[in-house]
């Protein structure tokens, strides 16, 4: 199979700084200065959920965009979704600077939504769960606007607006991030969450030296 046209406009302009723009520095400097005001309140509380909340849904988006960069690999066609638009940095075929970005705080805003008691039910739901049902399902809706708006593109039939489409995005796009970030969130020892976030940034270093650094697959 031969790339898609989007496929092959990403990988043209796959980790080039031909592109770059001015507004990334601000938003790495939000970026910053959220993380740092959760370290202090961490700090001062010696409660450690939200940053590692934070920490574990950025992960967990970092290997699933590993793995969508392979099925590019793997077919020459096209990866599951792509982001080959406009953008200061695409870091791989379907996430660039700007998700990158987003994902990086998006934990830290899931997490400072979960209520104090995890028990606690929501329209009879766990709370946790319902939260993560509302943020993916929030998540896939956003998606589909950017998809609309051409700037996130779908290839594959079976991963598109269609009823089915819509639950493979949001569970394998989504809910599972959502999930062990209030899993890590709800840890009782530190060192917990710290083993937990160690082995999901291992896993994706690793893939990265693997895959992009000495295979150069990604």
């Amino acid at each position: 199979m031969a790339p898609t046209d989007k496929a092959q406009e990403a990988i043209d302009n796959l980790r080039s700084l031909d592109n770059f723009q001015w507004y990334v520095i601000p938003l790495l400097v939000i970026v910053i200065y959220i993380y740092s005001s959760e370290i202090r309140k961490a700090q001062e509380t010696d409660n450690w959920n939200i940053v590692f909340a934070g920490l574990t849904l950025f992960g967990m988006d970092l290997i699933n965009e590993i793995w969508n960069s392979l099925v590019f690999h793997f077919t020459d066609h096209a990866a599951f979704w792509m982001t080959p638009g406009e953008s200061a940095y695409i870091i791989m075929i379907g996430w660039n600077i700007e998700i990158a970005f987003m994902f990086s705080i998006s934990g830290i805003a899931f997490a400072n939504m979960l209520p104090k008691d995890k028990n606690l039910k929501i329209l009879g739901l766990n709370n946790r769960w319902f939260m993560a049902i509302g943020f993916s399902a929030f998540a896939v809706f956003v998606e589909v606007l950017l998809n609309q708006a051409d700037a996130l593109i779908w290839t594959y039939g079976f991963w598109n607006a269609s009823f089915a489409g819509i639950w493979l995005i949001f569970f394998f796009g989504y809910f599972h991030f959502f999930i062990a970030a209030f899993i890590v969130h709800d840890m009782e020892e530190i060192k917990n969450k710290i083993k937990t976030v160690g082995i999901i940034y291992a896993i994706g270093i690793f893939a990265l030296i693997l895959f992009m650094g000495i295979l150069g697959w990604i």
